[in-house]
């Protein structure tokens, strides 16, 4: 199981110190650029399922392109 967890910069040594000690788990840090990747990620996701649902519209291609 993979986790993503949001930790203040002040406790984060200390916090990936013990997850270290853990045969059990593998803790590697993540660059601000790859969490917000991941983020935006998530948030893409979220939003294509309320589509699917019907609970959000969807834009035309068109204007999405014309955004890029």
């Amino acid at each position: 199981m993979k986790v993503l967890l949001d930790i203040k910069d002040s406790k984060a040594a200390s916090l990936l110190e013990v997850l270290r000690g853990l045969s059990y788990v593998k803790a590697e840090p993540l660059s601000e650029e790859k969490a917000l990747l991941l983020k935006e990620i998530k948030e893409a996701v979220k939003e294509m399922k309320l589509i699917r649902e019907g609970k959000l519209k969807a834009r035309p291609v068109k204007e999405l392109m014309d955004e890029l």
